[in-house]
């Protein structure tokens, strides 16, 4: 997989959306690709059960580590991934909610203050931000295939070793800026590390089934900070439904009535 998502005072959401929305990714390329993205494939579950998913929904709660400690506040979590280029995260703590959404070519944020549900604005967002949520999006839904008709395409970085594992590193360049780079497992095709161009690195834990397929329980997310401290966002996965059913409104911008 991979998801990159703000932090107390009251934990900002926002600041976790920004991460978040650059780690989710299960999805990518294949055309005369390296061999180890058939395997990698064949890790999460068969060409049927693959070619099947139309929407995903991660369910789950996150937890921000800064210096080694806690923040001392986790905020429940919503994750929702829908064909072509749907996608909606809510976060919600005790202070406050906020959903980023994209709906196609649209993409907005929404905070509301739990304290007073009438209290509330909406943000649209900039194209550099539209076009990465796109890109999370098809990551998360195309399992490592298809990338090429998108305009991108995916690049053999070798082999190497991660945390004592052979590896074998493939880069998946959607566009400038936009590039996920992951280290498989040799043996198995297993995802040991997805990094971004910004330093950002992810690393999954556990696994949980969902519709025969294979999805990781956490996810870790290593941020270096620009004053060379490191934050971790912990993202621990309660469930995963495949294909549930969606209400295509609820990725609409909201109106003032809402």
């Amino acid at each position: 997989m991979a998801f990159p998502v703000c932090v107390p005072n009251m934990i900002k959401l926002s600041f976790r959306f920004r991460y978040l929305l650059c780690v989710f990714g299960l999805g990518l390329s294949a055309i005369a690709q390296p061999a180890i993205l058939e395997k990698a494939r064949a890790y999460l579950g068969s060409e049927s059960a693959l070619s099947a998913v139309e929407s995903l929904r991660f369910i789950g709660e996150l937890e921000i580590v800064d210096f080694g400690q806690s923040a001392g506040d986790v905020a429940k979590i919503e994750i929702i991934f829908q064909k072509p280029y749907r996608q909606r995260i809510t976060a919600t703590n005790q202070s406050r909610s906020e959903i980023t959404a994209l709906d196609g070519y649209d993409a907005w944020q929404r905070v509301t203050s739990d304290q007073d549900l009438s209290r509330w604005e909406v943000n649209l967002l900039g194209s550099d931000q539209i076009k990465r949520l796109r890109a999370n999006t098809f990551e998360n839904l195309s399992f490592y295939r298809g990338l090429e008709q998108c305009g991108g395409h995916v690049e053999d970085r070798g082999e190497l070793t991660v945390d004592g594992v052979a590896c074998h590193k493939l880069a998946f360049v959607h566009g400038p800026g936009i590039v996920f780079t992951r280290s498989f497992e040799v043996a198995t095709g297993r995802l040991l590390l997805t990094e971004t161009e910004s330093g950002t690195q992810i690393r999954e834990e556990g696994e949980i089934r969902s519709g025969e397929l294979r999805f990781p329980k956490r996810m870790i997310t290593n941020n270096l900070l620009p004053d060379g401290n490191k934050r971790i966002i912990r993202v621990t996965f309660s469930s995963v439904e495949v294909n549930p059913q969606l209400d295509v409104a609820s990725f609409a911008i909201p109106t003032l009535r809402e």
